[in-house]
Protein backbone atom coordinates (compact mmCIF):
# COMPACT_ATOMS: atom_id res chain seq x y z
CA UNK A 1 0.00 0.00 0.00
CA UNK A 2 2.86 2.38 0.81
CA UNK A 3 4.49 1.71 -2.56
CA UNK A 4 1.17 2.39 -4.31
CA UNK A 5 0.95 5.66 -2.39
CA UNK A 6 4.50 6.60 -3.41
CA UNK A 7 3.72 5.79 -7.05
CA UNK A 8 0.62 7.99 -6.93
CA UNK A 9 2.57 10.80 -5.23
CA UNK A 10 5.36 10.47 -7.78
CA UNK A 11 2.96 10.73 -10.70
CA UNK A 12 1.28 13.77 -9.16
CA UNK A 13 4.64 15.40 -8.41
CA UNK A 14 5.81 14.97 -12.00
CA UNK A 15 2.99 17.22 -13.23
CA UNK A 16 3.33 19.68 -10.35
CA UNK A 17 0.44 18.42 -8.25
CA UNK A 18 0.65 17.44 -4.61
CA UNK A 19 -1.19 15.03 -2.40
CA UNK A 20 -2.49 17.27 0.36
CA UNK A 21 -1.82 15.82 3.79
CA UNK A 22 0.32 16.43 6.83
CA UNK A 23 2.77 13.58 6.26
CA UNK A 24 6.51 13.96 5.84
CA UNK A 25 6.07 12.40 2.39
CA UNK A 26 4.16 15.44 1.13
CA UNK A 27 7.19 17.74 1.36
CA UNK A 28 9.53 15.11 -0.04
CA UNK A 29 7.39 14.64 -3.13
CA UNK A 30 6.99 18.40 -3.64
CA UNK A 31 10.79 18.66 -3.69
CA UNK A 32 11.10 15.58 -5.89
CA UNK A 33 8.63 16.98 -8.41
CA UNK A 34 10.56 20.24 -8.56
CA UNK A 35 13.84 18.35 -9.06
CA UNK A 36 12.35 16.16 -11.80
CA UNK A 37 11.10 19.20 -13.70
CA UNK A 38 14.20 21.34 -13.11
CA UNK A 39 16.65 18.67 -14.29
CA UNK A 40 14.28 17.15 -16.86
CA UNK A 41 14.60 13.75 -15.24
CA UNK A 42 12.80 10.81 -16.78
CA UNK A 43 10.03 9.79 -14.36
CA UNK A 44 10.40 6.20 -15.62
CA UNK A 45 13.66 5.96 -13.67
CA UNK A 46 11.68 6.51 -10.46
CA UNK A 47 8.93 4.14 -11.60
CA UNK A 48 11.63 1.51 -12.21
CA UNK A 49 12.92 1.97 -8.67
CA UNK A 50 9.43 1.57 -7.26
CA UNK A 51 8.89 -1.59 -9.33
CA UNK A 52 12.11 -3.05 -7.87
CA UNK A 53 10.97 -2.13 -4.36
CA UNK A 54 7.69 -3.89 -5.07
CA UNK A 55 9.56 -6.94 -6.34
CA UNK A 56 11.53 -7.02 -3.07
CA UNK A 57 8.25 -7.62 -1.26
CA UNK A 58 7.33 -10.68 -3.35
CA UNK A 59 10.52 -12.23 -4.74
CA UNK A 60 13.10 -14.00 -2.62
CA UNK A 61 14.89 -16.15 -5.23
CA UNK A 62 15.92 -15.73 -8.85
CA UNK A 63 16.05 -18.68 -11.20
CA UNK A 64 18.30 -17.09 -13.83
CA UNK A 65 20.90 -14.40 -14.26
CA UNK A 66 18.56 -12.66 -16.70
CA UNK A 67 15.94 -12.33 -13.94
CA UNK A 68 18.48 -11.03 -11.45
CA UNK A 69 19.97 -8.57 -13.93
CA UNK A 70 16.51 -7.28 -14.78
CA UNK A 71 16.07 -6.55 -11.09
CA UNK A 72 19.43 -4.70 -11.08
CA UNK A 73 18.31 -2.75 -14.16
CA UNK A 74 15.44 -1.39 -12.09
CA UNK A 75 16.97 -1.25 -8.60
CA UNK A 76 20.49 0.06 -9.17
CA UNK A 77 20.87 1.39 -12.68
CA UNK A 78 18.29 4.19 -12.33
CA UNK A 79 20.37 5.66 -9.50
CA UNK A 80 23.44 6.00 -11.71
CA UNK A 81 21.43 7.50 -14.54
CA UNK A 82 19.86 10.02 -12.17
CA UNK A 83 23.30 11.05 -10.92
CA UNK A 84 24.45 11.51 -14.52
CA UNK A 85 21.39 13.61 -15.39
CA UNK A 86 21.73 15.84 -12.34
CA UNK A 87 25.40 16.33 -13.23
CA UNK A 88 24.33 17.38 -16.73
CA UNK A 89 25.26 14.24 -18.70
CA UNK A 90 22.96 12.63 -21.26
CA UNK A 91 24.96 10.24 -23.39
CA UNK A 92 24.12 6.64 -24.26
CA UNK A 93 27.67 5.45 -23.74
CA UNK A 94 27.81 7.02 -20.26
CA UNK A 95 24.50 5.36 -19.45
CA UNK A 96 25.85 1.95 -20.54
CA UNK A 97 29.00 2.36 -18.46
CA UNK A 98 27.05 3.64 -15.47
CA UNK A 99 24.60 0.74 -15.75
CA UNK A 100 27.50 -1.71 -15.68
CA UNK A 101 29.01 -0.11 -12.57
CA UNK A 102 25.65 0.11 -10.80
CA UNK A 103 24.81 -3.50 -11.62
CA UNK A 104 28.23 -4.54 -10.31
CA UNK A 105 27.65 -2.59 -7.10
CA UNK A 106 24.21 -4.15 -6.63
CA UNK A 107 25.68 -7.63 -7.10
CA UNK A 108 28.52 -6.93 -4.66
CA UNK A 109 25.90 -5.80 -2.15
CA UNK A 110 24.12 -9.14 -2.58
CA UNK A 111 27.32 -11.13 -2.09
CA UNK A 112 28.41 -9.18 1.01
CA UNK A 113 24.92 -9.48 2.54
CA UNK A 114 24.56 -13.17 1.75
CA UNK A 115 24.03 -14.22 5.37
CA UNK A 116 21.79 -11.27 6.26
CA UNK A 117 19.60 -12.00 3.23
CA UNK A 118 19.43 -15.72 4.07
CA UNK A 119 18.06 -14.84 7.50
CA UNK A 120 15.27 -12.97 5.66
CA UNK A 121 14.70 -15.96 3.36
CA UNK A 122 16.33 -14.29 0.36
CA UNK A 123 19.00 -15.68 -1.92
CA UNK A 124 20.25 -13.63 -4.83
CA UNK A 125 22.67 -16.18 -6.31
CA UNK A 126 20.68 -17.37 -9.34
CA UNK A 127 19.42 -20.90 -8.86
CA UNK A 128 20.80 -21.86 -12.29
CA UNK A 129 24.28 -21.13 -10.89
CA UNK A 130 23.53 -23.00 -7.68
CA UNK A 131 22.35 -26.05 -9.65
CA UNK A 132 25.24 -25.93 -12.13
CA UNK A 133 27.70 -25.96 -9.21
CA UNK A 134 25.85 -28.83 -7.54
CA UNK A 135 25.25 -26.72 -4.44
CA UNK A 136 22.42 -27.30 -1.98
CA UNK A 137 20.59 -24.26 -0.61
CA UNK A 138 20.02 -26.16 2.66
CA UNK A 139 23.80 -26.23 3.21
CA UNK A 140 24.04 -22.46 2.93
CA UNK A 141 20.98 -21.97 5.12
CA UNK A 142 22.72 -24.22 7.68
CA UNK A 143 25.80 -21.96 7.45
CA UNK A 144 27.82 -24.70 5.72
CA UNK A 145 29.91 -23.34 2.86
CA UNK A 146 30.63 -26.50 0.91
CA UNK A 147 32.90 -26.90 -2.10
CA UNK A 148 29.90 -26.62 -4.48
CA UNK A 149 29.00 -23.32 -2.80
CA UNK A 150 32.56 -22.08 -3.24
CA UNK A 151 32.16 -22.85 -6.97
CA UNK A 152 28.80 -21.09 -7.17
CA UNK A 153 30.01 -18.00 -5.33
CA UNK A 154 33.23 -17.91 -7.34
CA UNK A 155 31.18 -17.92 -10.55
CA UNK A 156 29.04 -15.09 -9.19
CA UNK A 157 32.13 -13.08 -8.22
CA UNK A 158 33.78 -13.57 -11.61
CA UNK A 159 30.61 -12.46 -13.37
CA UNK A 160 30.43 -9.39 -11.16
CA UNK A 161 33.97 -8.35 -12.03
CA UNK A 162 32.94 -8.19 -15.67
CA UNK A 163 30.43 -5.45 -14.92
CA UNK A 164 33.09 -3.32 -13.26
CA UNK A 165 35.42 -3.89 -16.17
CA UNK A 166 32.70 -2.89 -18.65
CA UNK A 167 31.86 0.24 -16.68
CA UNK A 168 35.42 1.34 -16.02
CA UNK A 169 35.38 4.28 -18.49
CA UNK A 170 32.71 6.10 -16.50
Amino acid sequence: ALLDDWRDRLRAAVVGETVADESDAAGIFIALGDTIRRFELDPQLFEDLLSAFRQDVHTSRYQTWDELLDYCRRSANPVGRLVLRIAGYREDRLDRWSDAVCTGLQLVNFWQDLERDLVKGRLYVPLETVQRAGADVADLEGRRVTEPWVRALTEAAHGTRGFFRDGRPV
